[in-house]
């Protein structure tokens, strides 16, 4: 519904943006707490970098830690660390916890408890939920552009021959697309759908991220914040060294209208640069809530590249992802519209958030209306 975007438009660019002051206050209650000195806050608004020293709490009264931000007005989603992914808090049995929600109207004092840390509670066993037909390529499999190696899976269609030719999906953040058991919060279940799903058949390579390094090899652009950007060289990686791969070992499909890219956040940033860098090799992609705030680069990326892509692009973004995403999202759709004959589907979840359970959902939509006939630009909205 392309007439709705002018009014969507106009309402996220005229939000009314003003600098709250939030003050967070977190009680540890968990076992040897006292011995927990290094406490910090990953969010939306710093890329959910679990270490991130200037989201560092102080320590407050009584054994409690102080943390002071100044934030735009907005809803933001976050959680506590101690300085990396696998130190982040958790219910006192273990559990996981979903992201906390910021809501920021005003100046704003929040005080929180932490029952436990992942790292403190014994592991319980995982079982496996890759299915039969996903296999890992390679545990090292070697990037000369990165100099750095990266365990790669691969999903094969059903039935699969090498005597008939599939398209080939490529999707970051490895751990989590095929495998609950590496996944950090949930997998995307993109072998179950594919396995059952009456559409067509698809090879699917997803590369693991680089750890302390994905925020930087899924940036295309230096940044003061997250450092050296080496984004250009993580795309050269797949696109001059993989592909080439897995184009002779398997014989997919050849063409940009059978080669496709996705991911979320800060993947979803750098597979949007991708197509940009590389149009004649990616015919598709899909770009699902972007981490485009931390790249402003990419807008002039957009304009200047984005006239050479013709294939077919999915946006993704929920209004619960924080201030910046939805408006950020449209300005990209703007953009690239302004160049582009591409078609794009535009899609804004009212009650979308940053995590991998909504991208699971959304991840059949995507590749529904990605391999459907026709490229129509549209505008989507939805309200769950």
């Amino acid at each position: 519904m392309r007439k709705l975007l002018p009014a969507i438009l106009f309402i996220a660019y005229n939000v009314v943006v003003h600098a709250q002051t939030v003050r967070i206050v977190v009680n540890d209650q968990s076992a040897g707490s006292a011995t927990h000195k290094d406490l910090f806050i990953a969010g939306s608004f710093n890329g959910w970098n679990p270490g991130d020293g200037r989201f560092k709490f102080q320590p407050g009264d009584n054994g409690s830690y102080l943390l002071e931000l100044s934030l735009a007005t907005g809803s933001y989603e976050y959680k506590i660390t101690r300085g990396s992914w696998d130190k982040v808090e958790c219910k006192a049995g273990g559990a996981g916890i979903a992201n906390r929600v910021l809501n920021v109207k005003s100046d704003t004092l929040v005080q929180l408890t932490v029952e436990e840390w992942a790292d403190k509670v014994p592991p319980k066993p995982r079982v496996s939920t890759a299915g039969a037909h996903v296999q890992i390529l390679d545990t090292a499999f070697y990037s000369p552009q990165l100099k750095r190696t990266r365990r790669v899976w691969i999903y094969l269609p059903p039935h699969y021959s090498r005597n008939k030719k599939y398209p080939v999906l490529y999707m970051h953040d490895g751990q989590n697309v095929f495998e609950d058991t590496t996944a950090y919060s949930g997998e995307w279940g993109v072998d179950e759908y594919l396995d059952s799903a009456i559409t067509r058949p698809c090879i699917v390579v997803a590369v693991d991220h680089g750890g302390a390094k994905r925020l930087n090899e899924y940036n295309p652009y230096n940044s003061e914040r997250f450092g050296t950007g080496e984004g250009d060289a993580y795309v050269d990686f797949i696109v001059k060294t993989l592909k080439p791969f897995i184009d002779k070992k398997y014989k997919p499909a050849r063409g940009r209208n059978h080669t496709f890219i996705a991911g979320s956040s800060m993947g979803g940033l750098i597979s949007m640069y991708a197509i940009l860098k590389y149009p004649r090799v990616f015919g598709g992609a899909g770009v699902f809530s972007p981490a485009f705030w931390v790249a402003p680069g990419i807008s002039q990326a957009i304009k200047k590249r984005g006239k050479k892509f013709k294939g077919k692009l999915y946006l993704y973004a929920g209004m619960q992802e924080g201030e910046t995403m939805v408006p950020l999202l449209l300005k990209a759709f703007e953009e690239l519209t302004a160049v582009s004959k591409a078609g794009i589907a535009v899609v804004i979840r009212n009650e979308g958030m940053h995590n991998e359970t909504r991208w699971r959902q959304e991840f059949p939509l995507f590749y529904q209306w990605l391999t459907s006939p026709g490229t129509p630009s549209h505008f989507i909205t939805n309200t769950f």
